[in-house]
């Protein structure tokens, strides 16, 4: 299905013009500026054609349409932006342009640029999450619901754990995207085999020079065939996708019929069905769990480019193309639906408080076996609560009426005593204190 049915279904408004044709060309024409103001600086090329090529490397002025068409006879896009902007640019100036450059140079620091421009916006969108997901976790820090482990119950725990590892997790992942912001952008310039041959012993000056003018690193060499770089970048944009999918995930789950103990944020035509009026789906969890499995096949994918020819790829360059401009869109998207869940996520602590009923009293038979531990043993503690367990099973009635019948139990604990080890509240453990460390003021 075309992109343009889908909306930003698997997009994200704020980041497409980002990462769009027209800012890929932008980029481009910016590392073209770049180089021709580098030059000038160390007197490779005059400071007047510097300033006409400057002038002209504007996207308005190219003809993207023709350079879509002219990609396929050149083998990548390069080849026709420098031919038109070497026509938009007038008199002697022309003849400066792309001096000493190489395809590859050109659009590996494009890649580079769109990237930085691209994270930054998704390192916001992530902080944006983070703050959400620490009121949710300070607002229900009390809230008990019912911890699941291979999707049944399991112990007591409460949503402000829940929301808070949700919180650990995203930040976990923002704190990845900046560092690889800080340590993996750097400019490609190496001519055509990494030597700069063309640029004799001045080289290594422009590319200092240039590194500056683009606020990108300086490589300690090219790296036309050393992909690790591309791999660093889709490969955290598969852990920020991950986090965010974890927290959709839960969500669609726990908006199971069944369940019922949160909802999306609703909004007029959100959630229904087609067919089924009484539907309220979860749409934007559905719609992030599918930006996030397309995001991560992705990864092999830049993995398998890193085994490239000698100094140039026939193949596995050209593939990372697309592919990057769509792990930013697809993290893009994930990002954006999660904000919206996080911003609005209804939860039901009333329906949370009455599904650890459900299994009358099952839930808490860790805490009577770890009650009777010490008196018993753990072996011994587990064993009788199990069977206990399996008792209340068969009979149908709850955990509590079973283990009450034994009178030197319920004395050894006292009445009250007895009752509290099947309060789910008093088995929460240092919940609390975790959800202080999660929301805590981080770097």
């Amino acid at each position: 299905m075309n992109i343009d049915l889908l909306g930003d279904a698997f997009s994200s408004a704020d980041v497409e013009p980002l990462i769009d044709a027209r800012a890929w060309a932008q980029a481009m024409l910016d590392f073209e500026a770049g180089l021709a103001r580098a030059q000038a600086q160390v007197g490779v090329i005059p400071a007047e054609a510097a300033t006409a090529i400057s002038a002209a490397c504007r996207v308005e002025l190219l003809d993207l349409a023709r350079i879509r068409a002219d990609t396929v006879k050149g083998g990548n896009p390069a080849i026709p932006l420098v031919k038109l902007l070497t026509a938009n640019v007038a008199g002697e100036a022309a003849g400066y342009v792309h001096w000493g450059a190489t395809s590859q140079d050109v659009i590996d620091t494009a890649l580079m640029l769109v990237v930085k421009r691209a994270t930054a916006q998704l390192v916001d969108e992530l902080q944006t999450i983070e703050r959400q997901c620490a009121e949710l976790a300070e607002r229900h820090r009390t809230t008990v619901m019912a911890g699941r482990t291979l999707l049944q119950q399991a112990l007591p725990v409460t949503f402000g754990l829940k929301a808070a590892g949700w919180l650990s997790q995203i930040r976990r992942a923002r704190q990845e995207l900046e560092r690889l912001r800080a340590e993996a952008l750097a400019v490609q310039f190496g001519g055509a085999v990494g030597t700069l041959a063309s640029l004799g012993e001045q080289g290594m000056a422009v590319l200092k020079a240039l590194a500056v003018e683009l606020e990108l690193a300086e490589p300690d060499l090219p790296w036309h065939t050393a992909r690790d770089r591309i791999v660093r970048i889709v490969s955290t944009l598969g852990l920020v996708g991950g986090a965010a999918g974890k927290i959709a995930l839960d969500v669609a789950l726990l908006m199971q019929t069944e369940v019922a103990e949160v909802a999306e944020p609703s909004a007029p035509g959100r959630g229904g069905s087609s067919t089924m009026p009484h539907k309220r789906n979860p749409v934007l969890s559905t719609l992030t769990l599918a930006a996030v499995r397309r995001l991560h096949a992705l990864v092999p994918l830049a993995y398998g480019a890193m085994l490239q020819e000698h100094e140039r790829a026939a193949g596995a360059w050209h593939a990372e193309w697309e592919t990057m401009t769509e792990a930013l869109r697809l993290t893009a998207a994930a990002l954006s639906h999660v904000r919206l869940i996080t911003a609005g996520l209804a939860v039901d602590a009333e329906r949370m408080r009455g599904n650890l009923d459900l299994t009358h009293g099952l839930l808490m038979a860790e805490s009577v076996m770890m009650a009777l531990a010490p008196v018993l043993g753990r072996g011994e503690a587990h064993a009788r609560v199990e069977a206990a367990c399996r008792e209340a099973v068969a009979k149908n009635v709850s955990l509590r009426t079973v283990l009450q019948r034994d009178q030197a139990l319920v004395a050894q604990f006292g009445q009250e005593g007895f009752e509290r080890l099947f309060e789910p509240e008093s088995y929460l453990g240092v919940a609390s204190e975790f959800v202080d460390r999660a929301i805590a003021p981080t770097p």
